[in-house]
């Protein structure tokens, strides 16, 4: 009877000490999915404001090369009476703007009979940083058979092309984004099609301050909560494919989803591989052009302080209960003796 009744009074001793258990595990796995909603609601406005930000600055200055390249056309189209004329209107503007590499005018064949079939004077930028003016048209390069040409002949509105890379042999040669603008004369009728050159070079350094900008500024990185600010920048075209980015760090996407919201300009946030490393990647379209950018951050850089804060709990919790434990042994023993 004395040992049924030892039996009997622990049952209530174990009960509570199961109950302490499940309560201290229970609060244990709220705090950490509670640490998590927060860090993953920290991290999407951070990374999200980031990616607004580099659209916002992109967006800026392809609607600077916008402005001063319409000041450039319209110039040339207050002067179509001569080749020299137009070769003048095109230099008068041609150092408005730094950022672009060169302005063309690419004129209907015969528009002047003398000039023949083909007449395209560019002014651009050498290697010096000087404007030359430079004859590219040609029947190697029959610029009327280019898509920009043609959709600007179609459309009779102004856009911004699609990456292209061009090559002649000369330092003109490399790849390309245009502002393209049709110009018309009185009657109506298509004189040129001008356009404003910029090369990914510009849209590479942009991406490069504006990376370099974030990692420097002192009230971006004051809460990082343990974690590293491991991120690049890219600007995708709208089929997925990368049109810049930091040297080395190529991003190819293949995901359909995440190609159809780059194709209708939507904003999503999507897992994907990037150069062998699994990625969280923000992604949101850019004003004025046919382009996303993009915030690729590896995964485990997200997770790092989430991991550390489980790994600390989950040994404060074994060390809480593994200290219960011995002092219900030690409980146990004494009213045995």
């Amino acid at each position: 009877m004395k040992q049924t009744s030892k039996t009997s009074s622990s049952r209530p001793a174990i009960t509570l000490l199961l109950t302490v258990f499940t309560v201290i595990i229970s609060i244990t796995a709220i705090a950490i999915f509670a640490f998590y909603i927060g860090l993953k609601a920290e991290t999407h406005a951070r990374y999200v404001g980031l990616m607004n930000l580099a659209s916002e600055k992109i967006a800026k200055t392809a609607w600077g090369v916008e402005m001063n390249a319409n000041n450039v056309f319209d110039e040339v189209g207050k002067h179509l009476e001569s080749p020299d004329a137009v070769v003048r209107a095109l230099e008068s503007k041609a150092s408005l703007n730094p950022e672009v590499r060169g302005y063309f005018a690419a004129f209907v064949p015969e528009y002047f009979p003398q000039k023949g079939m083909w007449f395209e004077p560019y002014v651009h930028q050498n290697d010096s940083g000087l404007f030359e003016v430079t004859m590219v048209g040609s029947a190697r390069h029959d610029y009327t058979k280019s898509e920009w040409y043609l959709r600007a002949n179609k459309t009779h509105g102004s856009f911004w092309s699609d990456p292209y890379y061009y090559y002649d042999g000369t330092n003109i040669s490399g790849h390309y984004c245009t502002f393209v603008k049709p110009i018309f004369n009185a009657e109506g009728s298509l004189s040129c099609v001008c356009g404003a050159d910029m090369t990914f070079e510009w849209l590479a350094n942009g991406l490069k301050k504006i990376d370099q900008k974030v990692k420097d500024d002192r009230l971006w990185n004051q809460y990082l909560l343990g974690r590293e600010l491991d991120f690049f920048l890219v600007v995708l075209n709208n089929d997925g494919t990368c049109i810049a980015s930091p040297e080395g760090k190529q991003v190819a996407v293949t995901d359909e989803d995440v190609i159809t919201d780059l194709s209708q300009n939507k904003s999503g946030v999507a897992d994907l591989e990037v150069n062998g490393m699994p990625c969280t990647v923000y992604y949101g379209p850019i004003d004025h052009v046919n382009w996303s950018v993009a915030v690729v951050v590896p995964t485990d850089t997200i997770w790092q302080m989430l991991n550390r804060v489980e790994l600390t709990l989950l040994v404060v919790v074994f060390i809480a209960l593994l200290m219960i434990w011995m002092i219900y042994r030690r409980t146990r023993y004494a009213e045995t003796d």
